[in-house]
């Protein structure tokens, strides 16, 4: 093991965040401020940390090292234990919505607070999860999906997104000009519908009823339905809103993330009108240090969708792939103010697509 593989920990920072909070109420700070201090860490902090420790583009030396990567089980298990630690999260986090006086200012904070920090350990650690075979991953991906309402992920991102990602058909791949806002409403409206239909689609091709068990639409549904009846059941009405509008949250900001990695990149088509495959020019890439611990290489998206099974640890920097000026979380920040982000982004789009034009 080498030391800086053990940073991939500092996810669990993340996860301390409404902790962290609680306990600054406790020594005084007014709740309706406390309930901020994740997202200022996250979206304030963590920026600043990344222009401090700078960014990490090596990569493993040879196959035997990267197979020597994939191969071990301090990975995996980072991965596996975010799924208990989130539901603790949520749980914590529910509780804490009906016990502090927040006001409505702390409310929405610790609501929006909880919802960021749900896309980060629900639905990030779950985008790892569902593209590893086997049983185990993908189910406690679906799980962590599905605490946030947005399991039909699950099925979009990997039979969806990842065949038509930079064409026009993507929902979760953005134009040139587009901005983030009537982005992740049309995402959010049409990736779920866009589930069902390939999962529609895969049961007919298999001669399987759509109402029956082996839809796995209906599965993970029911199993929502009984974590909003957990919820309503333990923390009445204020508990069932609570567990609607975190995940409501949660999958907004994944499509602020998708906008990110994808914005204004587009695939060729040969004569015949058939798409090019995909290669790492086809997302936006960042290696800033501090960001890929806490999400796991998902900065390195340029190589995951090249290599969509390949472990977080073992994701390649490219340096011919689009580059972002910065990471995630600065550019999320960003991407909420499109005049900005069109200013620092378009040109950057235009450059790579003049780089490019010649190798179609």
């Amino acid at each position: 093991m080498r030391i800086r593989d053990f940073g991939y920990l500092a996810v669990f920072i993340t996860a301390s965040l409404p902790m962290q909070a609680a306990g600054l109420i406790a020594l005084g700070v007014p709740p309706g401020l406390a309930a901020w201090m994740p997202l200022a860490v996250i979206f304030g902090l963590v920026p600043m940390l990344d222009l401090l420790l700078g960014r990490d583009t090596r990569n493993p030396r040879n196959a035997v090292s990267m197979q020597r990567l994939e191969s071990r089980l301090f990975f995996r298990i980072l991965t596996w234990l975010c799924v208990p630690a989130w539901l603790g999260v949520l749980a914590y986090a529910m509780f804490q919505w009906q016990e502090q006086a927040w006001g409505w200012s702390g409310r929405v904070g610790w609501l929006m607070s909880t919802g960021v920090i749900g896309g980060v350990l629900a639905i990030n650690v779950a985008h790892e999860l569902i593209h590893k075979t086997g049983r185990i991953e993908p189910l406690l991906g679906g799980v962590a999906l599905t605490s946030v309402g947005y399991f039909g992920f699950k099925i979009e991102h990997l039979r969806g997104h990842h065949v038509r990602v930079a064409t026009p058909a993507d929902p979760s791949s953005a134009a040139l000009g587009r901005s983030v806002y009537p982005f992740v409403l049309r995402a959010l409206l049409r990736n779920p519908v866009e589930a069902w239909r390939l999962e529609r689609e895969r049961l007919q091709n298999r001669g399987q009823a759509l109402l029956s068990w082996h839809n796995e639409m209906l599965r993970w549904s029911l199993l929502w339905l009984l974590m909003l009846a957990t919820a309503s059941a333990w923390q009445g009405p204020m508990g069932a809103l609570f567990f609607l509008l975190q995940g409501l949250l949660a999958a907004a900001s994944l499509e602020v993330i998708n906008y990110i990695e994808h914005y204004g990149l587009r695939r060729h088509r040969d004569a015949h009108g058939h798409y090019e495959r995909v290669t790492h020019l086809h997302s936006w890439n960042a290696s800033q240090r501090l960001t890929n611990w806490l999400l796991f290489q998902l900065q390195r998206h340029s190589d995951h969708h090249a290599h969509a099974r390949r472990r977080y640890q073992a994701l390649l920097h490219h340096d011919d792939s689009p580059q972002l000026p910065a990471g995630y979380a600065a550019m999320f920040v960003l991407a909420l103010v499109p005049p900005l982000w069109r200013r620092v982004m378009d040109p950057r789009v235009r450059r790579f697509r003049e780089s490019t034009a010649a190798h179609p």
